[in-house]
């Protein structure tokens, strides 16, 4: 199955060889979770990143299937400034 994955900030340095911009579609096996994929990557356990499939939040025992898409980004940070 292919699934696309976008990986953002400096979690971009794990997308695989050959990969272009921020992304790359990986030929999966089927029944493989999100946790598999992460592993795949070689992102590692301890690396603080939000992960969504389809927009919606992941966990890592969630099987992805054909077309999903898979995104990794850094926790975002920041708001207003007190006045």
């Amino acid at each position: 199955m292919r699934v696309e994955v976008r990986l953002f900030a400096h979690l971009s340095s794990f997308l695989p060889a050959g990969a272009s911009g921020d992304g790359a579609i990986l030929d999966l096996p089927p029944a493989t979770t999100v946790g598999d994929l992460i592993a795949r990557l070689g992102i590692p356990d301890d690396a603080e990143a939000l992960v969504v499939v389809n927009g919606l939040d992941a966990e890592p025992a969630d099987v992805l299937v054909e077309g999903d898409v898979l995104t990794m980004f850094p926790p975002l940070a920041g708001g207003a400034t007190p006045a």
